[in-house]
């Protein structure tokens, strides 16, 4: 078949489409094919510039170098022993238990919170939204101290609790509100981000149809939103999971009641050095594995 008739009928001699014919020689669609395939090399790969690298290299080793130390100053030899040791298993089980209280709390109560914040927008939405935004930037001892004067004996509502025979302060509840108070903000900015990021016309057009505004929470709004929930679950738990000075404070440190995973890293970094590395270091294993096995998705970190 001559030139002329591999161009007149719109392909290359190797099997590709000509201009006319929309493909190239390695098969892809040129300019004038509108369905044409993805770039090799994607735009938005050029859109950074290159001197940018520089600080983002630097602000990656500042926030590695620390835990690439922490992994080199292990005693491997004995990581083991002093891992599993009585006090550190029962540190360790009483964190998970209270983190995932912490983080049932923050849900059932962070959700209601941040459709309101969004949605019905009350008057002083952002006066609440800085409220709720507050124990992110409150010093923890700071957010105990709050705590104690809320729920301890004499305190505004401890003294009445106390008639009815509850005791709140210095106990596994007392860990469970704490780790809580600092964790529901990270739940409530993540679910109150993706209320925010398009969901609203969905539920315009329910509410038109007829739905309930019940119906249109449980059917349109959550599953939409669900990405964001989990993201600020995920955040929250490991927020409450590291919790350490609203703890301290607020609950003390009774071994196997308010001891912590955090408290026992102190207290053995007194006593054991060797202990308190090698017990920070299980912190960050169980940490970097909650965000990379449940939550890499939600917070968008394997987008590719």
């Amino acid at each position: 078949m001559s030139s002329a008739e591999e161009a007149r009928r719109g392909r290359t001699s190797d099997g590709g489409r000509t201009s006319d014919g929309g493909r190239t020689s390695d098969g892809g669609r040129t300019s004038n094919g509108d369905r044409g395939r993805r770039p090799e090399h994607p735009v938005d790969r050029y859109a950074v510039p290159g001197w940018l690298w520089v600080p983002a290299v630097v602000g990656l080793l500042f926030l590695a170098l620390p835990l690439a130390a922490m992994v080199l100053g292990t005693d491997w030899r004995h990581f083991g022993v002093l891992v599993t040791s009585p006090s550190a298993r029962i540190a360790l089980w009483l964190s998970l238990r209270t983190a995932a209280a912490a983080t049932v709390l923050s849900m059932v109560f962070g959700t209601p919170l941040a459709v309101v914040l969004a949605r019905a927008r009350p008057r002083g939405h952002r006066q609440l939204r800085a409220l709720v935004m507050l124990p992110l930037v409150l010093p923890p001892v700071v957010g105990g101290l709050a705590l104690l004067l809320t729920y301890g004996r004499t305190g505004l509502l401890g003294r009445w609790l106390e008639v009815a025979g509850i005791h709140i302060a210095f106990s596994t509840t007392a860990v469970v509100l704490a780790q809580t108070f600092v964790a529901m903000p990270f739940l409530v900015i993540s679910l109150e981000g993706a209320l925010r990021s398009g969901t609203e016309a969905y539920e315009r057009v329910a509410a038109t149809l007829g739905a309930r505004p019940g119906l249109v929470l449980r059917r349109i709004t959550l599953p939409l939103v669900a990405p964001g929930l989990a993201s600020g679950a995920v955040l929250a738990f490991a927020r409450a999971l590291g919790e350490f000075g609203a703890t301290l404070t607020f609950a003390g440190s009774l071994q196997g009641t308010t001891r912590t995973l955090p408290l026992e890293v102190y207290l053995q970094r007194e006593v054991d050095p060797a202990a308190a590395v090698a017990l920070s270091l299980v912190l960050v294993a169980v940490g970097a594995l909650v965000v990379l096995t449940v939550g890499a998705r939600a917070l968008g970190g394997d987008r590719g």
